[in-house]
């Protein structure tokens, strides 16, 4: 009978645990707080009470352990809308070890990321995922492990399961700018700042698929890898290039200092 389970009413986040570090755990606790306002919840617990959980938890596991830390909210009550002090809170962490940086593989999907006007885009919303499995389940029958997905205006939005990356012909390393149509991620965020700091200016603007065509380094940027090459878009290889080497290597001294 809970209206999450009816209706979907859920939103979660993900952080990570690698070997006891946690960088940006805050910004994703305090995400899912917004989340969980934006369909018509409240999260029973604040960010303090969010980390004494997470950090108790994680001090269960090994030393070395390499952890995915999913906080969730749902509603229990309602009958089409939610009951927002009837929302529950549950804390998941599971061993995820981190993927090797040995890159997938890609291709363009020909489904589409909703708006606003149509799907709660701005949040971390369970039910968005549908959109993510469908379009996952169509680059597996291609024989791709992810896809590109295009905004309703046949701009380039993100991966299906995370934030892309790319470097242009002439050297300009870019990613599609947050357009309402997909989740501004935390470790895109990051990932830009720490490419900053080191002299690398990310763009962010609309992206046309052709470009990525003709790209000589494509990545992605997500919590469950942090940052990963695609090695193969459409029927083109693609080195492990040195932005995204260097991407890669700037994160981990981030996550080592925090």
């Amino acid at each position: 009978m809970d209206h999450s389970v009816w209706l979907g009413s859920s939103v979660f986040d993900g952080a990570r645990s690698v070997r006891g570090h946690m960088p940006d755990l805050r910004p994703h606790l305090q995400r899912v707080i917004h989340s969980a306002e934006r369909l018509g919840m409240q999260c029973p617990l604040s960010v303090d009470e969010m980390e004494v959980l997470v950090r108790e938890g994680v001090a269960k596991f090994p030393p070395d352990a390499e952890l995915y830390i999913r906080p969730l909210v749902f509603a229990t009550d309602g009958l089409l809308v939610p009951v927002p002090e009837k929302s529950a809170f549950a804390l998941t962490l599971f061993d995820a070890p981190m993927p090797p940086f040995t890159g997938f593989t890609a291709c363009l999907s020909a489904l589409l990321r909703p708006d606003g006007r149509m799907a709660p885009t701005d949040a971390k919303a369970s039910s968005l995922y549908a959109n993510t499995t469908r379009v996952l389940r169509e680059a597996k029958s291609k024989g791709f492990d992810n896809a590109v997905v295009c905004d309703m205006d046949g701009n380039v939005a993100e991966f299906a399961t995370a934030n892309l990356f790319f470097v242009t012909p002439e050297g300009a390393v870019v990613t599609p700018a947050l357009n309402g149509t997909f989740l501004a991620g935390i470790t895109r965020a990051r990932v830009i700042a720490l490419l900053k700091e080191d002299g690398v200016h990310v763009e962010e603007r609309s992206v046309r698929p052709d470009e990525l065509t003709t790209a000589t380094e494509i990545f992605n940027t997500g919590n469950f890898g942090k940052v990963t090459p695609c090695v193969r878009y459409e029927e083109r290889a693609l080195p492990v290039g040195p932005v995204a080497t260097r991407a890669r290597d700037l994160y981990f001294a981030f996550l080592e200092a925090n």
